[in-house]
Formats: structure tokens, sequence, C-alpha cells
């Protein structure tokens, strides 16, 4: 009785930690607002949203060809081998069985940056062919592995007397050893393409702009806010691997059966010829058919491409297709989620992207070291359109304004609950409340992270002074077992949902989660605060500049900055296009375009210096650590 009931409890513990989380992402798939705190009805149109979603539907493409591709590439490579390793003598053999296994025992971190070291150092443009090698050289250990016992099961002697009965080699490789190793070569193409359709981490190292697998795209949009469509994209995912071993277990080839009525032998027959040979072939003629279109679909049209590299979900995806329909320009797309993350690609040359968007100290940082290229002012006649305040406010940064175009402004400030927080919020002292334990966010970034706590302190958000930087590290530890979380933009759904009472945001982002919460409120505290801006530079290994250049032109025009705030909520350096905005309470929105008196007490970020760099960044991971 115990014991019965005691496996009833596992059971259900085993079922519960398994497949409860399955099923809540199920649930959300179907929720009819974007929060997962919140239930709006049912809906099925994230799974409509998702089908047209051509980013996405581009990675499963190219998700499915690179693992057919690659697999059948490594599947012939790694046979060839194993053959010819089979023929060596057995200390040769052992020794390269051992060299052989090195990549699967390997880290794929190390694997991934070793790969991408070695096709940058034979200057091979990051993308599709990248990838597809890289696939194709972590693949073939795992063919080899999969043949070579096969290979010593066969019986040599039978291949011997083959050709001593006459048949050539080739033939007698084909009729005799071929067959004997078909269920091995087999084994190791599914291996194979199970490990390319799996891979993430050497995938991310070798991709370029405008390719993405299924792995990285979820990657990608995850780590800005998970969204609906994810959810959905996650259940099909589920689902068409649970249908997959509902078919293979109901597969009619149970051979153990004895005295089966002709009939069902040749339903049996049918079934396995259906499941075995006619689907996979299927499959594959649809892969390679769906490739082609969407190769045609995304090719490269006569005037040209631009490679753009941006933050996520900076621009109306509206703009880009109204770009590309007026120039003729295919716009190669991609994103990043801090200026951390993207200064290191440019740095490296990997990738020559023709237009980036970093924020001011960043572009300091890019001058300073000479990867940018000076724009051609002549090519941007629509300049005109951006106030003078933010050209002499770039100046900060770009002293001649030479490098740099205003796309973006904006302040970051303390996002709150007004139901959660019933006392006036003005200062950054609030976030040091043990009231608000767990219900606060920061951002995670070190520099938006040590400007509250200095200009909390009362020092420049550009303080290189160790004892105030000691200073704030201190303030921030002494703060972080209140932190319910360091996120980036996250901290959308968290505040619109409920989840927290605090949360340090860009202003843009809390127009946003305003107009979906209005119970949400912004203020910039009394301290003083960081401006910034975001601008468009071309670095200076850039091989569409003219392009670059057009597309700069492009997003100046008013009506397009129009469509951008309409999209993101951030305030735009374009007077003219903030003159557009139909809502009354938009255009002279406290949050998107403060009173100059609020701003009296901010700063712009500045580059610092390698050095200080280091030092902030030793600072951030010590408070992280503790």
């Amino acid at each position: 009785m115990i014991k019965n009931a005691a496996k009833r409890i596992y059971l259900v513990l085993i079922c519960l930690i398994l497949y409860a989380p399955i099923v809540t992402l199920m649930v959300l798939s179907f929720n009819n607002t974007k929060t997962r705190s919140r239930w709006g009805g049912f809906t099925g149109k994230w799974y409509v949203s998702l089908f047209q979603n051509k980013e996405i539907m581009n990675a499963l493409y190219t998700t499915l060809i690179i693992a057919l591709l690659s697999a059948l590439i490594a599947t012939l490579i790694g046979t060839l081998a194993a053959l010819g390793m089979q023929v060596m003598r057995s200390r040769t053999r052992t020794l390269f069985m051992g060299i052989t296994n090195i990549p699967m025992l390997n880290a794929d971190i190390v694997t991934g940056v070793s790969l991408m070291l070695l096709f940058i150092a034979f200057r091979l443009t990051l993308g599709f062919k990248t990838i597809l090698l890289a696939h194709i050289t972590f693949n073939i250990p795992y063919v080899i592995l999969s043949v070579m016992p096969k290979l010593k099961q066969t019986n040599k002697r039978t291949y011997e007397a083959a050709l001593d009965l006459g048949a050539s080699p080739l033939y007698a490789f084909v009729k005799v050893v071929l067959p004997d190793i078909m269920p091995g070569i087999f084994s190791g193409f599914l291996l194979a393409f199970t490990m390319s359709l799996d891979d993430f981490v050497i995938t991310h190292f070798t991709k370029g702009p405008g390719v993405d697998t299924l792995s990285t795209k979820i990657y990608s949009e995850v780590r800005k806010g998970i969204k609906p469509e994810m959810y959905a994209l996650s259940t099909l995912m589920f689902v068409t691997v649970l249908i997959l071993l509902i078919l293979i277990n109901l597969s009619p080839a149970d051979k153990r059966k004895k005295n089966v009525p002709v009939r069902f032998g040749r339903a049996r027959k049918i079934g396995r010829f259906f499941f075995q040979r006619l689907i996979p072939v299927a499959m594959a003629v649809l892969i390679v058919i769906g490739g082609f279109i969407y190769g045609q679909k995304d090719g490269v049209s006569g005037n040209g491409q631009v490679i753009v590299y941006n933050w996520g979900e900076y621009i109306d995806p509206e703009v880009i297709d109204l770009f590309e329909e007026e120039t003729g320009i295919d716009v190669i797309y991609e994103e990043f989620e801090t200026n951390e993350i993207m200064y290191p690609k440019i740095q490296s040359g990997a990738i020559a992207y023709d237009v980036v968007c970093p924020s001011d100290y960043m572009i300091q940082r890019m001058i300073e070291n000479d990867l940018l290229a000076e724009i051609n002012y002549d090519h941007i006649p629509n300049l005109k359109y951006i106030g003078d305040n933010y050209m002499k406010m770039s100046r900060q940064f770009d002293p001649e304004n030479k490098y740099s175009v205003p796309y973006l402004w904006g302040t970051v400030g303390i996002l709150y609950n007004k139901k959660m927080v019933d006392e006036p919020v003005d200062s950054w002292g609030i976030l040091w409340d043990k009231k608000y334990e767990d219900s606060i966010l920061m951002q995670d970034s070190v520099r938006d992270a040590f400007a509250v706590a200095l200009k909390y302190l009362g020092y420049s958000l550009n303080s290189t002074d160790l004892d105030e930087l000691e200073a704030a590290k201190n303030l921030l530890i002494e703060q972080k077992p209140l932190v319910q979380a360091y996120v980036i933009d996250q901290v959308r759904d968290k505040m619109i949902g409920g989840e927290a009472a605090l949360g340090v945001i860009y202003s843009g982002e809390a127009l946003y989660c305003q107009q979906e919460n209005p119970d949400l409120d912004y203020v910039i505290p009394k301290e003083g605060t960081n401006i910034w801006i975001d601008s468009w530079v071309i670095p200076k290994n850039a091989k569409n500049v003219e392009n670059a250049e057009a597309f700069i032109n492009f997003l100046c025009r008013p009506d397009i900055a129009k469509m951008n705030f309409d999209y993101i909520t951030y305030s735009i350096p374009n007077t003219a296009g903030r003159d557009l905005i139909e809502d009354e309470s938009l255009r002279n929105s406290p949050i998107a375009f403060p009173d100059d008196s609020k701003l009296e007490n901010c700063e712009t970020f500045q580059f610092l210096g390698d050095d200080n760099d280091a030092l902030y960044n030793r600072l951030w991971r010590e408070i992280k650590s503790k």
C-alpha cells in the first residue's frame, strides 16, 4: 500500500517538474495579452503572427537546410574517413581515433571561438557558408564514431570472396560492405542532423548578419524580453516532437509478430515505405525548394545592400520595408543588446557592418580608436531636420560632428507603480528603501548602475576617482539584497505585469510601459541622471558607404522619424518629426520631451579611457559576485 502510494507521489512529482513548465508555456501561447502575469482571454493571434514573421520563417528554413546539408556532407566525409582508418595499423588507427574524438570532448565555446578566428584569419565573410563549414566540422567525429563499430563487425572474408569471384573492388564494396555498415551510416546521419539542429554556441560565434538559426533567433528575441510569438514557437516545436515520437512508436514495423496475413503484410510494407522513405525524401525536397525560394526573396538587388547593426526593438520594421521599396537597396539587419557587446565585433573587423547605432560614450571610444569613417553630409540633406541643440549635445562625444548623426535620445530614471509605492518618488534614495525589498529592478549595465549610485552620492557619473568609485561600489553592494533582478529590456514586462514596484529604466521604455499600464509613472531624480543620445555612425571597414548614407538620410526624414517614435516611443531629435506627432499629450510628454529645468543636473556619458573602463568592469564584477 505504502509502496504504491510512494510510486504515485513520485510519478506526480516527475510530471509536475518536467511538464508543468511546458504546460504553462502552452497556456501563455494562447493568452490575449503580452504580459505573462495577466490572463486576457483566449486567442490564436500569436500563432498567426508567428507564421507572418519573415525573420522566424527564414531562421526555420536556414536551420533545416544547414542541418540537412551538414549532415549529408559530414556523413560522406565521416564514412570515407572511417573506411580509411579501418585499413590502418592498430597504433595509427588508435592515434587517429584519439585525434578525432577531441572535438567531441572539447567545450563548444572553445570550438566556436577557434573556428571564428580561423575564418577571420582566412578572410572568410561570416555568414551561411561559415555556419555550414562549422557544422560539418563538429559533425564528422560523430559519424566516424557511428560507422567504425559496424566496420569492425564486417567480415573481411566475404569482401575478399567477392573479389575472388570476379567482382571489382567498387562493386564488391557496394554489394557486400555497404549493406553491413548502412545502419551505422544512417545512425551517424541522424546524429549529425540532430546535433546540427540543436547547436547554439558554435553557430553564435560563426554566423554573420542577416543569418540566424532557430536557436540564435530565439536567444536574441528572449534577450529583448519574451514575446508571445516565442511561446507559440516553443509550443509548436514541442508538439511536433511529440507527434513524431507517437508516429515512431506506432510504426507498423514489428518484426516479432509471425503468421501475419498477407493483407496486413502489405499494409506493413506500405507503412514502412511511407515512414522510412517517402517522408524523408519529401522533407528533403521541401527544405531545398523552400530554401531556394527564400534565398531568391532575400537575394541582393541591383542597387546593392546595406548591413545595419542596431539595438533590439529600435526601429519600426515598416520603415525598413519602405526604405527597400523606395531605394531598391536590401537591408541586412542585426541587433545587439549592449554597447559592450557591439564594440568588440566592430573592433575585430570580422563583419563589415555599414551603419551602426552606438551610444554617446561608445562613439567617443570608437573615434579615439580610429574605427569610424567621416560622414559625407552632402549625401544627408535631411540632416537639416535635426535640432541644433542635439547637434550641440553630440559635440560632447563627437567634437566636430564629423562621425555621427543623432537618432534617438532620452534619460534614465525611476519607473514606479503608484499602487505599490505610497510615497513621493523624487530621489535615487528610494532604491535603498528596505520596504521595497525584492521589488526593485536595476539595469544590468556597468555605467548605468554606477551612474545611479554616483549621482545619489553627489558625484559625477563620469567620475574616475577611485575613492568615489569604491563608495559607489559599496553602496551598490549594500543595495543588492533588495534587488529582485538586474535586467535590460525585461524591465518592461516586469513593470507592466506588476512584478516589481520600482525599476531603473530608459525614458522611452517608461513611456511604452505607461501606455500599457496607467498605474505606472516616471520621474527624473532630483540628484540628476544620464541624458543619453544614440547616433548613426559608419565603421571604417564599411563596404557600402553610399548605401549607408542613404539609409541615414532616409531615417532623418520627418515622416520616418515620426513613424519610429510611434513604434519605439523613444524621444526623437528630429524637430520636424516631433511636430508631426498628432497626439498632443505625446508631443508634449514630460517623459519623452522633459522641460529643460528637469535636465539641469543631467550629464552625458563620456568614454573614460581603456584603463578606467577596465576599472569600472572590475568593480562591477565584484558587485555581481557578492
